[in-house]
């Protein structure tokens, strides 16, 4: 009892540090475009990336557990496997650490899977790391961020064409409220509401398909987001003078740029929770059942709680120096741009999410 409270507080401990370190990836542009301040982007963040880290980070968990080390090779040693992964939990927690106070965002990721990869190497040998795994990984991690750039590119020429560089500016926003709810929608709808739906309990839904629920559900939201949007547009057009044209479409695209941040913070969640809680996983698997995990380890929902508790704790207290470094340190970012690089960041990872690999979202 007394070792497992300790490897829990191990867990908890990387997970505080990855949350205060990678929140700024899901609400730093937010806070840097002013659309949120950053008071409110960790409130956001927090109740997202619990959320996200306790229904969609299963498949990153399990990947980490047991595909980068072969544990064919630890059948034998047990042992070694389980303090590898105090090994890993220790150093990772501490690098963040450091990074933190130096208020560098950095990749947790990469430093999870450099750590299994580097003990496995040392306990057993070269042949203990599954290099086909750790390439697909590594190649990922490449991929990663010309994936989101140039979904954002293209995102941001979307909206600087048809609505920014227009004659009637107003106009163009307010056909395209729809078009921009659907694709906010559709992004997070399509990759994570029909996994979600599919793991609710059967009585918790009405008697209808699930997909179609999920799509109903996605549905519902797209037509909710329209009217509001519709509305508040109305409501500031109503005496708006020439040179503030801009700025009203800048402060309605900070409306949908609040809620791709979301998406952002749910990614973050579903992704990042496994570099915490997948050596904490494995370890209490060896413990309660004697051997090593081979594939699809179950991840039990009360360690995805304990993940999340931690990245929530750890935005909250450290979370405000790495948001502003994001935010205001590397380009000045309006809504309209803010939204772009948002929305790309959120696809990019939760179709990494949904297929269990580890990217960066510092990288996206």
């Amino acid at each position: 009892m007394i070792f497992t409270g300790f490897v829990c507080c191990l867990a908890l401990y990387v997970a505080c540090n990855l949350g205060a370190n990678d929140v700024a990836n899901s609400m730093g542009t937010s806070v840097g475009s002013k659309a949120v301040t950053i008071a409110q982007a960790i409130l956001i963040a927090g109740v997202l990336e619990f959320t996200g880290a306790v229904l969609f980070g299963r498949q990153v968990s399990s990947t980490l557990a047991t595909s980068i080390a072969d544990p064919n090779l630890f059948v034998s040693q047990r042992k070694t496997l389980l303090l590898g992964m105090i090994a890993v939990l220790i150093s990772c927690g501490l690098w963040l650490q450091i990074a933190n106070t130096k208020n560098l965002p950095v990749a947790s990721s990469h430093a999870v899977v450099g750590a299994i990869a580097g003990f496995s190497w040392v306990a057993v040998g070269s042949q203990a790391v599954k290099w086909s795994s750790l390439g697909m990984i590594s190649l990922a991690w490449v991929v990663t961020p010309v994936v989101s750039g140039a979904i954002a590119a293209g995102f941001y020429l979307l909206i600087n064409r048809w609505i920014l560089e227009q004659d009637q500016p107003l106009i163009q926003l307010e056909i395209w409220i729809p078009w921009l709810s659907l694709i906010l929608v559709g992004v997070f709808g399509v990759i994570v509401l029909p996994t979600v739906v599919e793991t609710l309990p059967s009585g918790f839904l009405p008697n209808v398909p699930r997909h179609d629920f999920a799509l109903g559900l996605g549905g519902i939201a797209a037509l909710s987001i329209t009217l509001v949007g519709w509305r508040r547009l109305a409501d500031e057009t109503v005496a708006v003078e020439s040179p503030q044209i801009q700025e009203v479409i800048e402060r309605q695209l900070a409306r949908f740029q609040l809620l791709s941040a979301c998406c952002v913070a749910f990614a973050h969640g579903s992704n990042d929770v496994g570099n915490a809680i997948a050596p904490l996983a494995t370890i209490l698997y060896i413990q309660s059942t004697g051997t090593v995990p081979q594939s699809n380890l179950e991840i039990p929902l009360w360690v995805l709680i304990l993940g999340g508790v931690g990245i929530v704790t750890g935005l909250a207290i450290w979370g405000k120096q790495v948001i502003a470094t994001i935010g205001e340190g590397i380009i000045k970012l309006e809504p309209s741009s803010g939204f772009a690089a948002e929305l790309a960041t959120a696809a990019t990872i939760l179709i990494a999410s949904s297929q269990g690999v580890p990217v960066s979202t510092s990288h996206a």
